[in-house]
Formats: C-alpha cells, structure tokens, sequence
C-alpha cells in the first residue's frame, strides 16, 4: 500500500539516511515521553477468547468486568435503564452544556454546472444552540401535547423527517412518555412508506413541510388509520388540501396545547423504537428494539471508544447514528458539503469534531480527492508527500508516531475534518484496506471499523483505538458475545485452518425483540437459547484472528456462484473498484448462468472529462457516459485496479456500463446499499442487461 516513489534513487537513499539519522537521535526520549511501549503491548494483546474453549466460540472481550465467563454488561449507570432516564440524567448533570444544534441557511442560489445542469447551493450562517435542558423541556412539552391530540402510551406514532434538531426533539418526548417510536427513513418509496404506516397502524405521524408535500400526499389515501399530521416546520399555521378526517398541526402549536399531562415511565422492556430498515432486498422490516436493547448498546460502544464519560446521553435517530454521533448531540445540518456554495464553511470546519464515524463511501472519496490533488501537485511538493506517507507507513507499522510529518505536510489534509480529529470511525460497509491506512496515516488519527446491524442496535465490535491492522472491525463489545455457525454451501466452517470461520452469530442484551409482525423472519434469523439468551443470525460470514478479533469475509446474500462454479464476493468487488480515481461509485452484479461479472458505474467526472479530452471525444456529460470507446477505456483502467487489487480474474467484471447519473434513492437507479436483483435492474436498464448478457 505504499505510493510509488518516483525520484532519483541517490537522492532517495540520501533522503533516507537524513530520516534513519533524525530518528535514531529523537528515538529514545520520544519513545519513553509518549508511552509508545504500552500501546505496542495493547495493540498485541489478545482482546477476545472462546468461552467454551471451542474454536466456534462464543468469543467474549477479554476486558470484560469480572472476566469472559461473567455475564454480559448491559448498563453503563445503575438506575439507568430506559430511555427517558438518560435524557434526565444528562439534563441533571449537564444542563447548560451545548445539546442540539441548528445551522441557519442565510441563503439559497442556483449554480449552473459545467454539464448544463442546475444545483442549488446554501450558505450557511452560525450554528444556534439549545442545552440540555432546554432540549428535555421542549421535549416534555411536545410529549404532553401529543397526549392531548389522542396519543396513547403503547401505542406506535411515526417520525418521517431529515436530520435536524425537532427529530431529537420529538423522539425524546415519545421515549418520555412511552410512545413507541416507528422510523421510517426519508430515501424510502411511496408503497414502503404506507407498508410501514399501515402494518404499524399509525394514527399520529411527524413529518416536514417538504417530506408532506413531496412523498406523504401522494400515499395519504393508503393510509386509513391516519389522523393527525405534525409538521415540525413553524410556517405555515393553516394546512387546507387535505382528506377529510386528516388534521395537520405545527410543532409549536402542539407543544402549546393544554395543561401537562402526567409521564407514562416505560419499562426496560418496552419498545422504543421499531425501525424500518432501508428495504434494499424486498419490502422492508420493522425492528422492535426495546429500550435495554439501546441501552446496553451504548454501553458497549463506551467501553470501546476512550474518554465518552457521558455517552449515555446520546440518544439518536437510528442505530447506525448511535455509532456516527458518540460525541455530544450536536446533529450536522442536513446540507452536505456538495450543496454548500464555496466560500461557505462546512460542518466539521465550523465544530472542529473530535470524534467523527462515516460510511466508507465518504472515505472513498476524500482519499481519492486528495490523491488527485496529489496528482496536481508539482514534482517537488509530490515527491515531499510520497516521501512523508511512506515514511509514517512505515513508522505507524512499529506503533510509533511522526508528529513531524503531521505538522509540515498532513496538516492541510487533516483540516478537511476540522483539524482537530481524535478518532475516526467507518461503518456500514467494508472499508478498503487501502482507504483506511491513508485515513490513518493522512488525518492523523486512528481509524477504526465497528460491525453491527440494526438488529444488534448497531452493536457488534469495534476495533481498538491503538490497533493499527487494517481490514478487520475489532472485538466483542463487552455488551455482546459471537459465535461462528458452519455455512457448508460456501464452505465455511469453524475447524477451517489457520483461522475459524463460518457465519456470524451475535448474541447478548443489545439483541433487538425481533420483526414486527413477522413471525417466519423472527424463526429464521432469531433464537433463545437455554440460558434465555436472545441470537440474530447476521447473514455476514466472518473470520476470527487468533487475537480475537474479527474480519468479514463474505456474506452469504452477496456471494454469488458463477457458472464454473467458483463464488464472487459483490461487496468485496465493489470495495476493491472504489478506490481506482475513475469511479466515484459501482454495483457489481453476476448471474448464476454466465461466467462472468459486470458493473453499473458512476465515473469520476473531473477523471473521465480529461480523458474524453484526451481521445478527442466532444459532447454532453450522457453523450460521454454511453460512449462505447469510453466504456472500453474505462474497462481497461478498472481491469488494471483490480488486478493491482489483487482481484481473481473472475472477480472483475467483463463489461460495464457508465450511468451520467449519481446513484440515489431518488433517480430509482439502485438503493443505498446497491443489492438490488437482477429483475430489479432489468426494470431501470433493460437495454443494458440484454446487450450483456446476449439477450438473455
């Protein structure tokens, strides 16, 4: 994973033996000062063992309270143990502390593109804040006007809304006053947003002005059940167009009803929250998760991550912002960085975060943007950075540090996050070995993988924050236990040599309640066993070092036979091909009755214009993306990635197909997650898919 030095070889040993003689003079001093021993032993020790002995598991942390076979930790402060217990506890402890903050968009322009097409752009003003205790009482407020509209305890309510500060807000009141909580994500279709309404029977829904008018109207009518709107925008006050029997309400207005009505306090037990997921892979299910289930997640992300002392107050919208928001509730404005105007600052250069988690996608791509910039640079000032990166590699391999090179050349690129990055943190998806050591070595910082789904409250393991080794997510969380299930169709098993492997089974307290209303799932992912213990069979297929820690390799939705028979890993394709600088995002797919693989792809456009210039190639930004020169160019340049990749040959696709426009929910092209089957793709790409595969 070094960059390639390209310089001459006197000067290079010359550069070299200067940094052997700095390092040995500095060595000693910096090596007792920092404390660099101690983190080499924990990044060495062995962080999780087999509790029976087996090579199956289950596999528990070492650092566990009391020892591996003491029993699971499930609660980070005594007494605490539902959810509107942590928000008092927070608003006792911190009240004035800084809580929920809203940036102002001071204004919005339309940009015109280079393609022709038109963006609107925001520029952002201060970011406004509400404390801790304020954010509990607006809270209670709003749960008291929500009983006087009809809003019983036990009785489900939705929230269909972006990320912004009323979304806390209103799942707050809901955990006080013991509404269980249905989420439905704003990316979902009009026929899995009424599916989610109606199998929950709603009757009291939070949305947004635009979420109203653009997705809820259209489905209003599937929706029987449902009697009161509440739109959290403060204009306007009257809302006319509406079925009758439908009432539409502002959140200030709600908040303002009545006298305050008494808190109904949940149980441990009780539901919190039932999240629907993303439904990349069919209608999409309803996750019952209890409030101990949050609970005893947080309280193993805390374990993990050092210096959260107050990690119990961070209540968030879903179970993946649990891992993305560990810092105080400070929710980013919805704008991302691609619709900010230049000129205005971002989030993360406004907060200066500390502690960040993102998706690989987004690593993808600030690592293939400063690549670029690397690109650019001149010969002396590329050289300079080549040089210091491999050096640190180097250095960072040891467990040793470089503050040197972090002050004179990572310092513009550790700004990006607002410079004052302490731990980074991806999830989601794999994230490519390659990404994770320029993370590293780049932003200063460590960069860590979790694993977990929603069914485990985003709670699996998290790697440790002195561990270097890339490609693996880390430990059990002391709230969790795994076990690895043989899966004979792959050929996955727990006795395979050097390491066990088999299918991921997570079991312990952050185990959610199930599938609403779906008994057949709830049999074939979730068991009980004799100890009353609750397990979720993951689907992802892992490997377990002798250390203790956990690496995905495959899983078993995604893997694919072709047809000689070998298996394609779709996930491991797709994170090896987003690091070539011409793909901005890819979705392999393969079929069971050919022998090969082929890819839709979203291509860099700043990469692939250049090269189009290059070939002498004129036109639109589509005419470009449907040229077949242009596709076989592009073919060629993935072929070389992947092979440098170290892809197997049937791993790369054969034949692509560039698509002019970015992948969203919106455009109906492939989901978040990009799984969809092949008669879902045929639907977008008809033309496509018969040209590739003959017709058939």
């Amino acid at each position: 994973m070094k960059l390639k030095e390209d310089m001459n070889p006197l000067l290079l040993q010359v550069f070299r033996s200067v940094v052997w003689v700095c390092s040995f003079i500095t060595f000693l001093p910096w090596y007792f000062l920092s404390g660099a021993g101690t983190n080499l032993d924990r990044a060495r020790r062995v962080k999780a063992r087999s509790v029976s002995g087996r090579p199956a598991g289950p596999y528990r942390a070492t650092n566990q309270v009391g020892g591996i076979h003491q029993k699971l930790v499930w609660s980070l402060h005594l007494g605490v143990d539902t959810l509107d217990k942590v928000m008092v506890h927070g608003a006792t402890r911190f009240p004035e502390r800084d809580c929920l903050g809203t940036r102002e968009v001071l204004n919005e322009e339309d940009e015109l593109q280079p393609n022709g097409k038109v963006f609107k752009k925001v520029i952002l003003g201060e970011y406004q804040w509400m404390s801790y205790e304020e954010t509990y009482q607006a809270a209670v407020c709003f749960g008291s006007g929500l009983a006087a509209l009809g809003q019983r305890p036990q009785c489900n309510i939705a929230i269909f809304c972006e990320t912004r500060a009323e979304w806390m807000i209103a799942a707050q009141a809901c955990f006080i006053y013991n509404f269980p909580l249905v989420t439905l994500y704003s990316t979902l279709g009009g026929a899995a947003i009424a599916h989610g309404l109606n199998e929950t029977e709603i009757t009291h829904i939070i949305t947004s002005k635009d979420l109203l008018h653009s997705r809820l109207m259209a489905i209003l009518l599937e929706v029987p059940r449902l009697q009161h709107i509440i739109v959290v925008d403060s204009k306007p006050t009257s809302w006319p167009g509406f079925p009758r029997g439908i009432m539409v309400h502002n959140l200030v207005a709600v908040q303002e009803l009545g006298e305050r009505y008494p808190y109904s306090d949940p149980l441990p037990s009780d539901i919190a929250v039932i999240m629907y997921t993303s439904g990349s892979t069919g209608i999409p299910k309803g996750v019952m998760i209890s409030h101990s289930n949050i609970i005893a997640g947080i309280t193993g992300m805390a374990e993990r991550i050092p210096d959260l002392e107050y990690v119990q107050t961070l209540l968030l919208f879903s179970v993946l912002s649990l891992i993305h928001s560990l810092f105080p509730l400070s929710l980013l404005s919805p704008s991302q960085s691609t619709k900010i105007k230049k000129g205005s600052k971002g989030d993360t250069s406004v907060l200066k975060p500390t502690l960040m988690a993102a998706v690989p996608e987004i690593m993808d791509r600030i690592y293939k943007n400063v690549m670029t910039k690397v690109e650019e640079m001149s010969s002396v000032q590329r050289t300079l950075f080549v040089l210091a990166y491999n050096y640190k590699m180097e250095q960072m391999t040891k467990g040793y540090r470089t503050p040197l090179c972090d002050s004179l050349v990572f310092r513009k690129v550790r700004s990006l996050l607002g410079g004052h990055m302490r731990v980074l943190l991806s999830g989601g998806a794999p994230l490519s070995a390659a990404t994770q050591r320029f993370m590293n070595i780049c932003l200063c910082c460590p960069v860590g993988q979790g694993y977990g789904l929603t069914e485990t409250c985003g709670a699996g393991t998290i790697s440790e924050m002195w561990d270097y080794s890339t490609g693996r997510v880390g430990a059990p969380l002391v709230c969790s236990e795994i076990t690895l299930k043989n899966w004979e169709e792959g050929g996955y098993y727990s006795t395979d040599k050097p390491n066990p492997r088999g299918e991921i089974v997570i079991g312990g307290p952050n185990v959610t309640m199930g599938y609403y209303k779906n008994e057949v799932k709830n049999r074939e992912d979730f068991f009980v066993d004799s100890n009353g213990q609750r397990w979720f069979c993951t689907g992802d297929i892992g490997e377990l070092h002798p250390d203790g820690c956990l690496k995905i390799i495959d899983r078993k939705k995604d893997l694919v036979k072709l047809q000689a028979g070998e298996y394609v890993s779709l996930g491991k394709v797709e994170a090896m091909l987003k690091n070539c600088p011409f793909v901005d995002n890819i979705c392999a797919y393969a079929n069971s009755d050919q022998s090969y693989v082929i890819g839709f792809v979203v291509p860099n456009q700043k990469q692939l214009t250049v090269l189009a210039e290059q070939r002498g190639l004129r036109g639109s930004w589509e005419e470009i993306c449907n040229n077949p020169d242009m596709e076989r160019d592009v073919l060629r340049i993935i072929t070389e990635a992947a092979l440098s990749a170290k892809l197997e040959r049937f791993e790369i696709p054969k034949k692509i197909r560039l698509s002019a426009e970015p992948w969203t929910p919106e455009t109906g092209l492939v989901t978040d997650a990009f799984k969809l089957k092949r008669k879902e793709l045929k639907s977008h790409y008809q033309d496509d898919i018969e040209r590739m595969y003959g017709g058939k």
